[in-house]
């Protein structure tokens, strides 16, 4: 089990999807995440890893494990915009430090 704690960037992310079902299916994830479902994820570098969602625009989901039990949300893009998003999520994460 974990703890999930997004940053604002990350909620703000979220709440700007357009497609409800996208936000749904990212939502599910999220919540299978705190069960200790991974899922499909893989280290992007510098202690940031990526959920991939299989679904639309390949949507993605960056986040830090803190913890043994506390999980950060860092930020969220799609396949299209994965360089900037991954870059991005890796200084929200130096900023934790």
């Amino acid at each position: 089990m974990f703890t999930i704690k997004p940053l604002p960037e990350f909620i703000a992310w979220l709440d700007n999807l357009s497609d409800p079902a996208v936000r749904g299916v990212v939502v599910a994830r999220i919540k299978r995440i705190e069960r200790g479902l991974m899922g499909d994820v893989e280290p992007v570098g510098e202690g940031v890893s990526e959920l991939r969602i299989h679904m639309g625009a390949g949507w993605r989901v960056y986040f830090t494990q803190r913890s043994t039990q506390t999980i950060v949300l860092l930020a969220g893009g799609s396949k299209r915009t994965q360089k900037a998003d991954i870059k991005r999520a890796k200084a929200l994460a130096a900023l934790l430090d």
